[in-house]
C-alpha cells in the first residue's frame, strides 16, 4: 500500500513544482535584496526555513551515525553557499541567466553519472541552450554575476549528490531539520553583518513569505523526487529550470528575453524532457522507522536501475 502512495505522483512531477516554487520565490527575493543584500535575504531565508523545518520535524539525532556527520555538513554548507551566490547573480545579472549558468552544476552531475553515452548528447544541447541564452558574444555580462552563478552551480551540483544520499539514510523530512540549520549557520557569517540595521516586520514578514516558497517546499519535494530517480536524471531533468527562471523573469521582473534567448530555453527544455525519460529510481529498503541502511553506490551513481 505504501508502494502505491509512493509512485501516485510521478517524481518528475515533484521535481517540476519544486523548480517552479525556487523561481517564484527568487524572483520574488529581488525586493528583499535591496533591502537587505543578497548575503542578508540568504541568511534570513534559511534561518526563517530552519525554524519552520524545527517547529514540524524531529531533528533525528538518534539516529545519526558518525559517517553521516560529514555529508549532513557538507549539504549544509553547500545549500547555504549556493544560496549566497546565487541571490547575489540575480542582484547583477538577470534570473533566467543566472539559473541557466547555475543549471551547468546539474548537467555536469547528469554527464559525469550518465553509464549511457548517447544520454550524453542531451547535456551538450542544453549546454548549446545555455550559450545561447547567456549570449557570451554580446558582451554585456556582468563577469562578477556570472562568477557568482558558476559558484551556484557548482554547490547546487553538490546539492543534489548529497540530497539523494541523505534521502537514502532518513525517511521524512527529519534531516532537513539538520541540514537546513547547518545552511542557515553557513549564511549567517556573512548575512548578520549585511542585513544589520536593515530588519524590520516588513523585511521579517517578506523573508517568511520567500523562505517558504525556498528551502520549505523545493526541500521537501526534492528529497521526495531524489529518493525515486537517478541522480543523472534529476539533474538534467532540471534543464527545465532555466525556462522557469526566464518566465517568472518576465512575469514578475519584466526581465524581456531575446529570440535568440527564447531558442537557447527551447533547446534547453528539450534536452530536459528528453533526458528524463527513464530516469526512475528505487530507494533502498528502510532498516527502521527515520532511517535506512548505508546508502549503496547506485543511489549515488545512477545505478543498474536506470533505463537506458
Amino acid at each position: 500500500m505504501s508502494s502505491r502512495k509512493r509512485s501516485s505522483v510521478p517524481p518528475w512531477m515533484l521535481a517540476v513544482a519544486a523548480m517552479i516554487s525556487v523561481q517564484l520565490s527568487s524572483s520574488l527575493s529581488v525586493g528583499l535584496i535591496a533591502e537587505v543584500g543578497p548575503a542578508g535575504t540568504a541568511w534570513l531565508r534559511l534561518t526563517m526555513g530552519a525554524i519552520i523545518f524545527l517547529a514540524i520535524a524531529r531533528p533525528p539525532l538518534r539516529s545519526v551515525r558518525r559517517n553521516d556527520i560529514p555529508t549532513l555538513l557538507g549539504l549544509g554548507v553547500a545549500t547555504g553557499l549556493m544560496t549566497i551566490m546565487f541571490l547575489a547573480a540575480i542582484e547583477r545579472i538577470p534570473l533566467g541567466t543566472t539559473v541557466a549558468i547555475e543549471f551547468l552544476g546539474p548537467l555536469t552531475v547528469a554527464a559525469v553519472l550518465s553509464r549511457n553515452r548517447r544520454a550524453l548528447a542531451w547535456p551538450a544541447l542544453a549546454l548549446a541552450g545555455v550559450v545561447l541564452l547567456t549570449e557570451p558574444w554580446q558582451g554585456s555580462i556582468d563577469p562578477l554575476g556570472v562568477l557568482f552563478a558558476a559558484i551556484a552551480a557548482a554547490g547546487w551540483g553538490a546539492y543534489i549528490l548529497l540530497t539523494q544520499r541523505i534521502g537514502d539514510r532518513f525517511t521524512g523530512i527529519g534531516a532537513l531539520s539538520l541540514t537546513v540549520p547547518v545552511a542557515a549557520v553557513t549564511t549567517a557569517i556573512v548575512g548578520i553583518p549585511q542585513a544589520a540595521g536593515n530588519l524590520s516586520p516588513t523585511v521579517l514578514l517578506g523573508a517568511l513569505g520567500v523562505a517558504i516558497l525556498m528551502p520549505v517546499l523545493p526541500f521537501i519535494l526534492e528529497l521526495t523526487a531524489l529518493r525515486r530517480m537517478t541522480s543523472a536524471a534529476f539533474g538534467t531533468l532540471m534543464s527545465l529550470e532555466p525556462a522557469f527562471g526566464v518566465l517568472l523573469g518576465l512575469v514578475v521582473l519584466h526581465q524581456q528575453p531575446s529570440v535568440i534567448q527564447f531558442l537557447g530555453i527551447t533547446l534547453v527544455v528539450v534536452a530536459g524532457a528528453a533526458a528524463q525519460r527513464g530516469g526512475d529510481r528505487n530507494p533502498p529498503a528502510l532498516i527502521e522507522p527515520g532511517i535506512s541502511g548505508p546508502a549503496p553506490e547506485t543511489a549515488i551513481t545512477g545505478g543498474s536501475d536506470s533505463k537506458s
